[in-house]
């Protein structure tokens, strides 16, 4: 009978494996990191990476990294360069070249041709002594003592030191870069983020909001609210200013007290100087300002206290800033 395996001994065995050569990576940021950092800084036009099978992956990935903290990058098929793809890298550009042996045939090919457009080539090898390491002009050593795939056979811990590098050298062009928040978000516009910083109040506010008068009765009130759905209504003069505002937990109070609903005005109920917010203000702070105070709505008004819509709680949250 076939012994059953243990998974979680060997899900162990592999991260402590591929974690040690996480950790000789850190040793190895010399001067030759800090030069593929100033080549990439000064880089005028693009950067492009490229590898082959799992390093193509991984060159694919670091190049997605680098475009989103603002260096500009692009993956390139070693294979498809040879045959035209190869006219998309102009003089402007840098190259950063993977490969574990430093000798895979698709990405040898492409350096002369490279060295002939002449731009900067850092290369990211398991072996210094390859031909790719001994071509390029900068080496990062991603040299691993040994694969976490038993059999040594599937790159595993090697693509993890080589991902690990990209990611040290994006982070590194991030900072010196003064890439901010905001920044990323620019680029990120429809993730969790991008959201949050980029989108207003203004983006998400109802403008067909619920509104009574002062002067208004209860049934009015009460009737405003049903319709429009908001759980509230504002209450405003004729000049459109906010007087104050009304909520089903205000209607649910005056029914306790059996207000009478056809002679109690909406101003003897009303809340007055409720908290308001801005069209050009951030959503991500409506969204703080509803939560702290434990309401579902707000009213938005301009410098002059004019109302100009309401912003629900359901609206933010459908908007993504839950």
């Amino acid at each position: 009978m076939t012994k059953k395996p243990n998974f979680i001994d060997i899900g162990k065995r592999t991260i402590e494996i591929e974690k040690k050569s996480i950790d000789a990576l850190f040793h190895r940021l010399d001067e030759q990191f800090e030069k593929a950092c100033e080549s990439l800084m000064h880089c005028k036009g693009r950067v492009v990476v490229t590898g082959m099978g799992k390093s193509g992956h991984i060159a694919n990935k670091i190049a997605a990294t680098l475009s989103s903290t603002g260096t500009p990058a692009f993956f390139m098929h070693p294979a498809e360069a040879s045959h035209g793809d190869l006219g998309m890298l102009t003089a402007d550009d840098a190259v950063i070249a993977l490969s574990g042996s430093g000798n895979t045939l698709e990405v040898v090919t492409l350096l002369p041709l490279i060295k002939r457009i002449g731009v900067p080539l850092i290369a990211m090898t398991g072996n210094v002594q390859s031909t790719l390491a001994e071509s390029a002009d900068i080496h990062l050593d991603v040299s691993v003592e040994e694969e976490a795939c038993p059999l040594g056979l599937a790159p595993t811990s090697s693509t993890t030191a080589t991902l690990v590098m990209g990611d040290a050298l994006a982070i590194a062009l991030l900072e010196a870069r003064g890439f901010s928040a905001e920044d990323f978000a620019f680029s990120h516009p429809g993730g969790t983020l991008g959201k949050r910083l980029l989108l207003k109040v203004g983006d998400v506010m109802e403008t067909d909001f619920p509104n009574v008068k002062p002067d208004a009765h209860l049934a009015e009130g009460l009737m405003e609210i049903t319709q429009k759905g908001l759980g509230m209504t504002t209450v405003t003069n004729d000049q459109h200013l906010l007087l104050g505002i009304f909520t089903d937990g205000d209607l649910r109070r005056a029914l306790d007290r059996r207000e009478d609903l056809h002679n109690t005005k909406m101003s003897e109920l009303m809340s007055e100087k409720p908290i308001t917010v801005t069209s050009a203000m951030l959503a991500a702070q409506a969204m703080k300002i509803i939560e702290d105070n434990h309401i579902s709505c707000l009213a938005v008004t301009d410098d002059r206290n004019i109302v100009m819509g309401v912003v629900h709680i359901h609206s933010l949250i459908k908007a993504g800033l839950a």
